[in-house]
């Protein structure tokens, strides 16, 4: 239960700073996007802030000898890039910029229940299906997964 707690509470936590940063309007994130045009950095400097607490992050629990609320961390198995990252990037990116929202904010947004959040999030989630029958079909190698792994093996 404890576990669950967290994963709601760091939800909400996360939830509530898309909202506050405006990372849920499309139009802010395309404005982002559109260099040539009205450029908006204000995504540039929410980027910034998650990538400085993230670096403290996983100082912090490098550096931990056990996780709180799990019996051991779980450190990705790879850090090599491959085909499979490569072409999840693009489609990620491709998406991003055509529709303006990433997972993340599609799901703050189906709070709202309009049609373009409903909509969004039902492909987002048919893709995820895809890709897992994808990677289920005999003779396709499946992506990495993570390995569970001492802090001491990270």
């Amino acid at each position: 239960m404890p576990a669950i707690a967290a994963s709601f509470g760091c939800g909400l936590l996360f939830g509530l700073g898309l909202l506050i940063s405006g990372m849920t309007d499309p139009l802010r994130v395309l404005g982002f996007l559109d260099v040539l045009g009205h450029w908006d950095p204000t995504l540039a400097f929410v980027m910034g802030g998650a990538g400085a607490v993230t670096t403290a992050g996983y100082a912090l629990a490098r550096r931990r000898g056990a996780p709180l609320l799990a019996v051991r961390s779980q450190w990705p198995a790879s850090r090599g890039i491959d085909a499979s990252l490569i072409a999840g990037a693009v489609v990620f990116g491709t998406g991003w910029g055509l529709a303006g929202v990433c997972p993340g904010p599609a799901l703050v947004n189906l709070a709202t229940l309009t049609p373009r959040a409903i909509t969004f999030v039902a492909a987002m989630v048919v893709g995820m299906l895809a890709c897992d029958a994808w990677r289920r079909a005999p003779g396709i190698a499946a992506a990495p997964a993570a390995v569970a792994a001492d802090t001491a093996d990270g």
